[in-house]
């Protein structure tokens, strides 16, 4: 039976590169992947991008609403892996759904994504897969102090910020994204409620 898996890590951990990378194994054994992403992932446009300068094509951009489950079910039942970047935007329901689409229609689904936040808050869809996924699998990253990265930190025109929305997409309004340590971001974060 195929399954439903779950791959986090800290912002520059490499995700989007291991999807362009499994995407292309899959395809090099003759078989079939569909790639997509959410809607609310602007960076790339169409594309899933890293930082490395690979980047690969979408097949579908995923909107709020839209059942996964039977759009894979009418169109797509062929194949093999579903490739899903930036997993956390999802909704609750889709991620269920992405679990249908592995049990029933014996597709393995391999999500990539955050676990949480920049205010360590997890979002809906990474909150729902770290429930359900049949296999989690953490890619790490460091700190620039040496440590395991575990938390990304959001920067405005370079300045770390604790308060905002939840999405603010890398790379757009002179957002930015720092992965740190969880003892360098409370450093960082003492420090910034010290400075108001």
């Amino acid at each position: 039976m195929a399954k439903l898996y779950f791959k986090y890590g800290a912002m520059n951990s490499g995700k989007s590169t291991i999807l362009i990378q499994t995407a292309h194994n899959y395809e090099s054994l003759g078989m079939k992947v569909l790639v997509m992403k959410p809607k609310t992932d602007k960076k790339g446009d169409n594309y899933v991008v890293s930082r490395i300068g690979a980047k690969r094509k979408i097949d579908y951009f995923i909107e709020d609403g839209d059942n996964l489950y039977e759009f894979i079910r009418k169109y797509h039942k062929n194949i093999n892996c579903l490739l899903i970047d930036e997993a956390h935007f999802l909704e609750a329901k889709q991620i269920d759904e992405l679990l249908l689409i592995a049990a029933e229609l014996d597709i393995a689904v391999i999500c990539y994504g955050l676990r949480c936040d920049f205010k360590l808050n997890a979002f809906e869809g990474g909150a729902r897969l770290l429930e359900i996924a049949d296999k989690l699998e953490e890619i790490k990253t460091i700190c620039k102090c040496g440590h395991k990265a575990t938390i990304n930190v959001r920067k405005v025109n370079d300045n770390y910020v604790f308060d905002g929305n939840q999405v603010a997409i890398d790379g757009f309004e002179n957002v930015t994204y720092e992965s740190m340590c969880p003892k360098c971001y409370f450093e960082i974060k003492n420090n910034v409620k010290n400075l108001d």
